[in-house]
């Protein structure tokens, strides 16, 4: 599978290719499938989540700092 030379890039990436080709077995979908499922739909509504958590803790401490002062 990977070729780029270095040998623990290499064995990192087949590793998780085999992981991924596992689940999808599991799930009943292809490899393609879970990659959308996983890089372009559940990566970035957990980025979105974690940069909303972000914001509504540092909302909750700026309000707590003003009411301790």
């Amino acid at each position: 599978m990977a070729n780029s030379g270095i040998i623990w890039i290499d064995w990192l990436f087949n590793l998780a290719v085999r992981g991924l080709y596992a689940c999808a077995e599991l799930l009943g979908i292809t490899y393609e499938e879970i990659n959308v499922w996983i890089f372009c739909i559940g990566w970035p509504l957990t980025i979105i989540g974690a940069a909303t958590w972000i914001c509504v803790l540092r909302y909750r401490v700026k309000f707590l700092q003003r009411s301790l002062v």
